[in-house]
C-alpha cells in the first residue's frame, strides 16, 4: 500500500532531520547494501575455494593427518576455506561507501531500479 502525500510529507521532513543531526550515521545507514564484487575480489574467493578443496580432498585422503585417528582437521580447514572463499567471491562486505559522506555527496545509482526511484521521489518533493 502506498503512503499518502501526508506521509510522504513527514517522511522527508524525518529523514531531513536525520541528515541534519548526524550526517554520519545516516550516510552509514544508507550505504549498508551489498555492493557488487570486485573482479580482484572475486579472484581471491576462487582462489581460496581451490585451495580449500585441495585441503578437503587431501585431509580425507590421508589418515595419517587426522586428528586421533577419527577426525579429519585438514579436511575441515579445507571446507571453512572453501565456504569463505565462496562469500568472498559472491560478495563484498568491505566495499562500502565512504562513511563521511552526507547525502548530496551521495550519487544514487542512476542505472538501477533504486537509483531511478529515488531520484523521482527527490523531483516531486522539489516540485512542490
Amino acid at each position: 500500500m502506498p503512503l499518502s502525500e501526508h506521509e510522504q510529507r513527514l517522511l522527508e521532513q524525518i529523514e531531513r532531520a536525520l541528515y541534519a543531526e548526524d550526517p554520519k550515521f545516516a550516510s552509514t545507514v544508507r550505504g549498508g547494501r551489498l555492493r557488487k564484487p570486485t573482479r580482484r575480489r572475486r579472484l581471491q574467493g576462487v582462489a581460496a575455494f581451490l585451495v580449500g578443496l585441495v585441503l578437503l580432498v587431501v585431509g580425507v585422503a590421508v589418515p595419517q593427518l587426522w586428528l586421533a585417528s577419527a577426525f579429519p582437521v585438514l579436511s575441515v580447514v579445507g571446507f571453512l576455506l572453501m565456504l569463505g572463499g565462496a562469500v568472498l567471491a559472491v560478495t563484498s562486505v568491505g566495499a562500502s561507501a565512504k562513511a563521511g559522506e552526507s547525502k548530496e555527496q551521495a550519487e544514487p545509482d542512476k542505472n538501477g531500479f533504486t537509483g531511478r526511484m529515488e531520484e523521482r521521489f527527490r523531483r516531486r518533493f522539489e516540485q512542490e
